[in-house]
């Protein structure tokens, strides 16, 4: 019966000392064949046109391999570059997250994002259906869908 006890209070002793297991690794990817595998999606798209802009000028998110390595670029319809830079995509206990390395900033980005942002970004990823994609960041969130190439 001790041993009972001393057993049930063994997590609340290694949460007092900072010894509680650490939450499980997030899967990262940094390619386009794994982020497929990834999100379990074959032909999971890789240029998406923002539906939710209120300027008639949508962004254009382009996934693409530079140097062998995942990149995303986010251009601004009409007015250029909004932001871009390679990335790895990671699923975790919040779902999808895109992690931009050396991000760069284009002309067509809104200045408070560009004051917001250190030299890397994240952006949360949401499927909603095989149809949309929700995109946020710091300061923005946009809905995507789909473009034909």
């Amino acid at each position: 019966m001790i041993y009972l006890r001393r057993l049930a209070l063994a997590p609340a002793v290694l949460l007092f000392w900072g010894l509680a297991p650490a939450d499980p690794p997030q899967r990262c990817v940094a390619s386009l064949q794994d982020l497929r595998v990834l999100v379990g999606d074959s032909a999971f798209p890789l240029r998406w046109e923002e539906t939710s802009m209120t300027d008639g000028k949508p962004l254009i998110l382009t996934l693409e391999e530079r140097e062998g390595a995942l990149f995303l670029e986010f251009i601004k319809t009409r007015e250029g570059l909004w932001a871009q830079g390679p990335a790895k995509v990671c699923a975790g206990n919040e779902g999808l997250q895109a992690r931009i390395g050396r991000i760069s900033f284009g002309p067509a980005a809104h200045w408070i994002l560009r004051r917001s942002a250190g030299q890397d970004r994240a952006f949360a990823l949401s499927r909603q259906g095989p149809r949309m994609l929700q995109v946020a960041t710091l300061g923005w969130a946009g809905t995507f869908q789909p473009r034909p190439d």
